[in-house]
């Protein structure tokens, strides 16, 4: 009994020798995972905030939101992961993993809308992009639909929804330009051509790449890159997990090596 009492206390304090050191290093990590996230979530919200007329009804926002709150909550937890050690008062040790449990649900939920996302939007902006093209008026000022396609072209370097073309099979615009003239709009041009007007026989000053394929592509990196960052996220959140609760067990059997005294042979 003596013997097993030992070993079980050696073992205890081989653990708490060795979760103390990772809990420390996985905080500095969260410091860096906090970047990253904060960097995907601001980038979410600015491409909402760019191209808001083309996700006008979705909730894009809403990943972007939820990974800088999870960026945000990772600074104090990699603050209280750095400072842990078993000595450490129990409300602190607490804190952290409730913050951990936190974060955990966040990155999930965070993990399953960047997943969702990046399919059902990249099925949604081809019906929705080739509405606002095909009803482009040519007069920006005269509809946010109109700015919203000029925005979309510059922003992207790109022209028409698959390509240049689209512009001539569109009945709106060859209303507003004339086939004979064979022209897109001046979005479509290359800032390097100061005096484009966007003609057709001049296509080396016009970009002719489609925008959907560029928005889907870049849709697609950014949530791709979010639910990695949560999937790492939650692995290191379960390791800082363990590691604190090895840290908070406590030890009654090792109160019994006074037994091994002399005083009692």
């Amino acid at each position: 009994m003596m013997l097993q009492s030992s070993l079980w206390c050696y073992e205890d304090s081989w653990l708490r020798l060795f979760a103390q050191p990772l809990l420390r290093f996985l905080g500095f990590i969260f410091w860096g995972t906090a970047a990253a996230l904060a960097f995907g979530g601001v980038s979410v919200i600015l491409m909402y905030k760019n191209y808001r007329y083309l996700f006008q009804e979705s909730f894009l926002f809403l990943p972007g939101c939820l990974a800088v709150a999870a960026a945000l909550i990772l600074l104090p937890a990699g603050v209280l992961a750095v400072s842990s050690s078993a000595n450490s008062p129990r409300y602190k040790q607490g804190a952290l993993m409730y913050l951990l449990v936190v974060l955990l649900c966040l990155g999930m939920s965070l993990a399953v809308l960047s997943h969702s996302y990046s399919i059902w939007m990249a099925s949604e902006l081809k019906s929705t992009m080739g509405h606002l093209f095909y009803q482009y008026n040519g007069a920006p000022s005269q509809g946010p639909g109109s700015r919203a396609v000029d925005v979309v072209q510059k922003k992207l370097q790109c022209c028409g929804v698959q390509n240049y073309t689209d512009w001539l099979k569109a009945t709106a615009v060859s209303q507003h330009l004339p086939a004979e003239d064979s022209r897109v709009p001046e979005s479509c041009c290359k800032e390097m051509y100061s005096h484009c007007r966007g003609d057709l026989d001049h296509l080396e000053q016009l970009f002719q790449e489609g925008c959907l394929k560029k928005l889907e592509d870049q849709l697609r990196f950014v949530m791709l890159y979010m639910f990695w960052c949560c999937v790492v996220l939650s692995v290191l959140e379960l390791l800082a997990g363990v590691s604190n609760g090895i840290l908070m067990r406590k030890q009654p059997l090792c109160d019994l090596r006074i037994l091994e005294s002399s005083t009692f042979v």
